[in-house]
């Protein structure tokens, strides 16, 4: 039986008396404990030694102090503090395991790669020499190859740049020689960011043909790096560029590419996307983008982006308790055809700042100030430039009875002045004040089951009164509305602010909803709108337009199982679908699925000539352990043609990563033609920080 525990401080004399004031001792427990002739100690049966955090276990370890070595009989396992670990079969080390030798040994790195060698040599705890090794992170099996392996002459690990480094290397696939290199330098996987490539991605599309992507990473420090991409094709000759660089403040992000393509041979193709966010202090944020592109195909044709515009701009914003100030810039570069500067001004700008004060006699006090520019800079459509400077003062208040009435309720005044160039039809200045005033009266009804669930039924009901006294400007921040459950009871259903809503105005609805403690919750929201004064400036399709508007239905629920259904409709006098659209998901241990179905009526004044009936289906599929199927899917249900299909085959175990994708793009228009892309993805694991994922290692079978 183990009968020995033992405090090891004869290991550290030799090293003499100023080295053992600074050297912890090592810890040793064995079944047995002896010292021979020569003085050296034998420990056998079951030994474990601690030493600064390593830990060491074999059948037999000798101290022989003449030497100041151990001689180690194996099996042998050492896991060293910094989390590697040393299989072997003999070996002779010093007793703080920094220098020597281990025979018929393995060395793993972070539990992923494993490097087999004749012979390991360790060199002031730091250099780790393998001869005749075989490197992988794939599990072997007897004699069996490995599905992937790098043999070489010689390996040395460094580990304080955690680099390793292979002389006469050959990369093999199940023992069949791949490739041959004289040296190679690869990160281990415990160094998270390492100068070098990364993993090659083929791409074949119909119209840049058959492609290979090789990024290149490069370290520019702690805190900024670069991965520059070549994209070489028969149709293209294409370099993509990554930046990124985190400061004490902030951060900033650089995507571009610029390419030379037979699709316009005569043109530079180019695009830049740029993101930051930085922490000017006092509260204060701010944010940017800058987005531009050389032409608006070439986002579609690289796959970069889908986007139908572009967006540059900064915004500077303090939110804190009582005050919120906001100021924006931006710029937009429309990509298809029907964007004209009638319906997106090419730059605007806003500063904003709002105050809430809380009065003595209760309620909430809000105080504002609004300035904003439209600035059209082409010829194309309109050049309309238009300027409001806007203060607002409103007081709410809210009020429950003891019989559990709600009320809710406040009143206000707006005050605008536009300005409005190069338009002869419109007024050059405008002034409008804009009082309004409302109640939201509710009545919340509870009840518990038995089983525990909860139901809620809240019948509600809001008067709003509104006036708009003075000019009507150009309506150019509303002109899409939509009627939901979100702005059922709002004041005014226009996002913007050159439109409100005029005269006396009745919503009413309710909502039911429960909540299961076994895991499921549904709610459902009913709603309809009255007016007096029906505002001209409703779409036909928006559900709002007319004295009563489109019925609304809202629902949403929740199985314990992972099945999710949210839904919304608007119906008109008919009871006929105006606006539909509804989201299933079901998530579930080997598969994720959703689908949602779009029905939008045809509307000129939103520039929908015919009506869009669409499904988009996604999901994915794990076979098992190592395969999963995943698709996409978008149909046009109305021009009976699909939109976009994608299809992706991923298979993967504990050493290998492999992806294959296809996808088709079927839309055309002007600028942009269909197309066809496939590309195949290959990733090895045990020279990333990211692995491959918590997949277990096949099992080996007699």
């Amino acid at each position: 039986m183990r009968a020995l525990l033992f405090a090891l401080l004869i290991l550290a004399l030799p090293l003499g008396a100023a080295r053992a004031q600074t050297q912890p001792p090592a810890t040793m427990v064995a079944d047995a404990l002896t010292v021979d002739a020569a003085d050296r100690l034998i420990a056998s049966g079951n030994v474990e030694v601690f030493f600064d955090g390593t830990r060491l276990s074999a059948s037999q370890v000798m101290y022989d102090p003449a030497t100041d070595t151990l001689q180690i009989v194996g099996p042998i396992l050492i896991e060293t503090a910094d989390g590697q670990v040393f299989i072997a079969d003999r070996a002779e080390i010093d007793p703080r395991l920094e220098n020597g030798l281990l025979l018929g040994a393995r060395l793993i790195l972070d539990r992923q790669l494993q490097i087999a060698a004749n012979r390991i040599d360790r060199v002031d705890g730091r250099y780790t020499q393998m001869t005749r090794a075989s490197a992988s992170s794939c599990a072997v099996c007897g004699t069996e190859d490995p599905l992937w392996e790098i043999r070489a002459r010689r390996v040395i690990h460094d580990q304080d740049e955690q680099q390793l480094y292979f002389e006469d290397a050959q990369f093999r696939v199940r023992g069949v020689p791949i490739l041959w290199l004289p040296r190679m330098r690869l990160p281990d996987p415990t160094l998270e960011r390492a100068t070098g490539l990364l993993i090659p991605q083929i791409r074949s599309s119909d119209l840049l043909g058959i492609g290979i992507k090789l990024p290149y990473f490069i370290t520019l420090g702690d805190h900024r790096d670069l991965t520059l991409t070549p994209f070489l094709s028969p149709e293209t000759r294409t370099l993509e560029l990554r930046y990124r660089q985190a400061f004490a403040a902030g951060n900033i992000q650089v995507d571009a590419a610029i390419s030379d393509d037979t699709l316009r041979p005569d043109e530079t193709r180019y695009y830049l996307f740029a993101d930051g966010t930085f922490d000017l202090g006092n509260d204060f944020r701010l944010d940017f983008t800058v987005q531009n592109v050389s032409d608006d195909g070439y986002l579609l044709d690289y796959g970069y982006s889908s986007a139908d515009r572009l967006e540059s701009g900064a915004t500077i914003s303090r939110v804190r308790q009582n005050d919120m100030f906001l100021g924006k810039g931006v710029t937009y570069q429309g990509l298809i055809p029907l964007t004209t500067s009638e319906s997106t001004p090419q730059v605007l700008s806003d500063l904003h700042y709002e105050r809430a004060i809380y009065p003595g006699l209760g309620g909430r006090a809000t105080l504002s100030w609004d300035f904003e520019t439209h600035i059209r800079t082409d010829d194309v459509g309109v050049e309309r430039d238009v300027a409001r400077f806007g203060i607002g003062a409103d007081w709410t208040g809210s009020r429950t009875t003891s019989s559990g009435l709600a009320f809710r309720y406040g009143a206000g005044l707006a005050v605008d002045a536009y300005a409005t160039w190069d338009d002869p039809s419109a007024e050059e200045f405008i002034g409008r004040a804009t009082p309004w005033a409302t109640t939201v009266v509710s009545f919340p009804l509870a009840r518990t089951e038995a089983t525990g669930a909860t139901q809620v039924i809240e019948p509600v009901i809001a008067f709003s009164w509104s006036e708009s006294l003075g000019g009507t400007p150009i309506n150019e921040d509303g002109t899409r509305s939509e009627f939901d459950e979100a702005n059922l009871i709002a004041l005014s259903r226009f996002g913007g602010e050159d439109r409100s809503e005029t005269g006396f105005r009745i919503a009413a609805g309710g909502s039911w909803s429960r909540l299961s403690p076994d895991g499921w919750s549904a709610r459902l929201t009913l709603g309809k709108l009255w007016q007096d004064t029906p505002a001209d400036d409703y779409t036909l399709s928006s559900g709002l337009d007319g004295m009563y508007s489109d019925f609304l239905i809202a629902g949403q629920l929740a199985l314990p199982n992972g099945l999710s259904v949210d839904g919304r409709a608007l119906f008109d006098a008919g009871f006929r679908p105006t606006k539909s659209e509804v989201r299933v998901d079901w998530q579930a241990p080997r598969f994720d699925l959703g689908a949602a179905y779009t029905w939008l009526d045809a509307d000129t004044e939103e520039d929908r000539p015919t009506a869009v009936s669409e499904w988009e289906i996604e999901g994915a599929y794990r076979i098992n352990t190592n395969w999963e199927v995943g698709l996409t899917s978008r149909y046009d249900v109305a021009a009976d043609e699909p939109a976009e299909a994608g299809l992706r085959v991923n298979w993967q175990n504990e050493c290998v990563t492999v992806e294959l994708s296809a996808s088709r793009r079927f839309t055309s228009s002007t600028t942009v033609q269909p197309s066809t892309d496939f590309g195949l993805t290959i990733g090895l694991a045990g020279f990333s920080a990211q692995g491959v994922g918590a997949i277990p290692a096949r099992s080996c079978t007699n």
